[in-house]
C-alpha cells in the first residue's frame, strides 16, 4: 500500500466517526458530540502524516504541516472555509439558510481568487461577472416561464433574493461550471455532463430546504422533470464554453481568450525552503480549484443522508461518481 492510499484511507476512517457522531446527534445522543470533536481533528491529522504513525509521527507532522503552510494560496484557504461551513448543516438544520449562503459564497470566492491569481484581476472579474449573471438570468427566466428548467417557483424561498433568486443560486453559477471546466479539461460538453450529476444531488436537498418548488406535470426526479436535466446540460455547457473562451490557457486549452488581454500571471512561489528528509511532502502546486468538485460528491451525498434522504444520497453518490468517472475516461486518452 502506498503512503499516500494509507493516509487517504485512515482519515476517511477518522471520518466516518464523525459522521456516526452525527448521526448519533441527530438521534439526541450526546455521545455522537464527541465522537464528532474526535474525528474531524483526527482525520486531518491523518491525512497529512497517518503514514508515519509507527516513525516519528509528531515530526512528520510537523514538517508537513509547515510545508502546507507555505504552499496554501488564498482561494485554497476560501475552499476550505467553504468546506468547513458545510460540515455543521445536518446538525444545524434552522441554520441552513445562512450556512448554506456563506458556504457559497466562501466557494464563489475561492473560484474569483483562483482564476485572480491564474489569469489576472479583469479576466477573473469577467468570468466571475458572466457566471453571476448568467445563473441569475436563466433563473429568472425558468422561475417565471417554465424555460429551460420547467415549471418551479422560488416563491417563500429564505432570503436573500436578487430578482426573487436565492442570492446562493447565481453564486453558484460561477463557481461550480468553472470547478466542471477545470476538471474537464475545457470540455464544455463534459463540464456540463459534470454539473448534471450536481444536480441529481442538489434538487432533493434544496426542495427539502424550501428554496424552490416544482410543480411540473410529469417529473423525473424529486420533483424535477427531464427538461431540468437536458436545460443543465445546455446551460452548462453553454457557461464553461464561455469560460473557456475567456481565459483558454486556464483550462489547458491553446490560444488567448477573447477581448480582455493581460499579461500571464505568474504564481508566486515561497523563498522558504523547508529541508527535511524524514518523508515525502505534500506539493500543492499541481493543485487547481478543480477540486471542489470530489468535496462536492463527499458532502453532497453525506448530506442527504444525515437529513434521511438515504436513496436521493445513494442515487447522487453514484450519479458523481459516474460524472467523475467519464472525466477519467475521456481525459485518460491523451
Amino acid at each position: 500500500m502506498t503512503p499516500t492510499l494509507l493516509r487517504s484511507g485512515l482519515a476517511l476512517a477518522a471520518l466516518g466517526v464523525s459522521f456516526l457522531g452525527a448521526l448519533l446527534v441527530l438521534r439526541d445522543l450526546t455521545a455522537g458530540w464527541l465522537l464528532i470533536a474526535l474525528g474531524l481533528p483526527l482525520s486531518f491529522l491523518l491525512a497529512l502524516a497517518g503514514d508515519a504513525l509507527r516513525n516519528d509521527f509528531s515530526g512528520t507532522l510537523r514538517a508537513r504541516a509547515a510545508v502546507l503552510s507555505a504552499q496554501m494560496r488564498p482561494w485554497m484557504w476560501l475552499t476550505a472555509l467553504y468546506a468547513a461551513l458545510k460540515i455543521p448543516v445536518p446538525l444545524w438544520p434552522d441554520a441552513f439558510p445562512s450556512l448554506a449562503l456563506l458556504s457559497t459564497g466562501a466557494l464563489f470566492a475561492a473560484a474569483l481568487a483562483f482564476a485572480w491569481e491564474r489569469v489576472g484581476a479583469r479576466r477573473a472579474l469577467v468570468m466571475a461577472v458572466l457566471g453571476f449573471a448568467v445563473g441569475l438570468g436563466v433563473e429568472v427566466l425558468g422561475s417565471r416561464t417554465g424555460f429551460p428548467f420547467g415549471q418551479y417557483s422560488y416563491a417563500g424561498a429564505p432570503g436573500p433574493t436578487l430578482l426573487g433568486v436565492p442570492l446562493l443560486v447565481p453564486l453558484g453559477w460561477f463557481a461550480l461550471p468553472l470547478a466542471a471546466a477545470l476538471l474537464s479539461g475545457g470540455r464544455a460538453w463534459l463540464a456540463g455532463l459534470l454539473l448534471v450529476g450536481w444536480d441529481v444531488g442538489l434538487e432533493p436537498l434544496m426542495t427539502a430546504q424550501g428554496y424552490w418548488r416544482w410543480s411540473d406535470p410529469v417529473p423525473l426526479w424529486a420533483g424535477a422533470p427531464v427538461q431540468n436535466f437536458l436545460g443543465w446540460w445546455a446551460v452548462g455547457t453553454g457557461l464553461s464554453w464561455a469560460l473557456v473562451g475567456l481565459a483558454p490557457g486556464l483550462f489547458g486549452r491553446p490560444g488567448r481568450g477573447w477581448g480582455v488581454h493581460e499579461t500571464r500571471v505568474e504564481v508566486p512561489v515561497t523563498s522558504r525552503l523547508l529541508r527535511v528528509e524524514r518523508a515525502p511532502q505534500p506539493n500543492l502546486s499541481r493543485l487547481s480549484f478543480a477540486a471542489a468538485y470530489p468535496v462536492e460528491t463527499f458532502f453532497l451525498p453525506g448530506g442527504l443522508v444525515l437529513v434521511g434522504r438515504y436513496v436521493e444520497a445513494a442515487v447522487t453518490l453514484a450519479a458523481m461518481l459516474a460524472a467523475l468517472a467519464l472525466v477519467w475516461a475521456v481525459r485518460g486518452r491523451r
